[in-house]
């Protein structure tokens, strides 16, 4: 395990492929952790590509501050982290709150981010009083309360009957509830639609079927503001494509590596 020690927040990180790679950057969903991935990392490359994660604040084995948090907060983790650990131009992979930081930080850092995944994510996801409503619903009754509606959200029907959902479950319940009420404090606050709309790298945008938490309409909106981007969608998924789908997923993101960011050595 490691741990970046950085201005304001400990991030918990790790490290896997090839250490001089290309680097591969993944950010995970509200209320969960680097564990989001572990399914994609064995059937990406060994060679060739350095695969970091990393959980930011409030997830995971991070450090969880004080809420409320703010995108900018959120994206400047992201941007000292990777330059700590001696990272100065990658591609990033983002979902649903990943890919919000992920789009902020292509914004502020043209240098840096060389492609763009959009998964499950969108410029502006819900609105103030959904996420107001949220927050006091966990204030009130903790992580636990809103459990079913999550599971709900992130996985298809069959998925859900399933033992693995149990894991998820827990792994959504047990994030700090500073934690997530600071991450969903920044989503009420965020619309990127302006910033997003100049982008001109390469994107993939990534949509479950069945996604109630960024449904595939408002991925796909946000991907085509950027010239030259595109989008699949992923069917028989919910708002986690990579947990219930990783073959077609990992696919995807190496069609995007190939193909887009013009990455031959693979």
């Amino acid at each position: 395990m490691n741990i970046a020690r950085l201005k304001s927040v400990d991030l918990h990180w790790r490290e896997d492929g090839d250490p001089a790679g290309l680097p591969v950057v993944f950010a995970n969903s509200l209320g969960t952790d680097l564990r989001l991935w572990d399914k994609i990392i064995p059937l990406l490359p060994a060679s060739g590509l350095r695969l970091i994660r990393f959980d930011k604040r409030g997830h995971g084995l991070s450090s969880c501050p004080k809420p409320p948090y703010s995108m900018e907060a959120l994206c400047e983790d992201a941007e000292e982290f990777l330059q700590q650990i001696g990272v100065t131009s990658c591609f990033f992979v983002g979902l649903s709150i990943g890919g919000c930081i992920g789009q902020l930080l292509a914004s502020r850092r043209p240098n840096l981010v060389k492609g763009l995944v959009l998964s499950n994510s969108a410029a502006k996801m819900g609105t103030t009083q959904m996420w107001q409503e949220r927050i006091e619903h966990i204030r009130a009754g903790g992580m636990e309360s809103i459990a079913d509606a999550v599971l709900q959200r992130w996985f298809g029907d069959a998925f859900r009957q399933t033992d693995e959902a149990i894991l998820w479950r827990n792994m959504m319940t047990r994030t700090p509830a500073d934690g997530y009420t600071g991450c969903s404090a920044a989503l009420a606050a965020s619309d990127l639609t302006a910033s997003t709309s100049k982008l001109t790298l390469p994107v993939l945008g990534i949509g479950g079927e069945y996604d109630q938490a960024s449904p595939p309409d408002i991925v796909r909106a946000t991907t085509q503001l950027i010239p030259g981007s595109r989008y699949v969608e992923i069917a028989d998924a919910g708002h986690l494509p990579c947990v219930e789908h990783p073959q077609n997923y990992a696919g995807h993101l190496m069609t995007f590596l190939k193909e887009d960011l013009h990455v031959g050595t693979l």
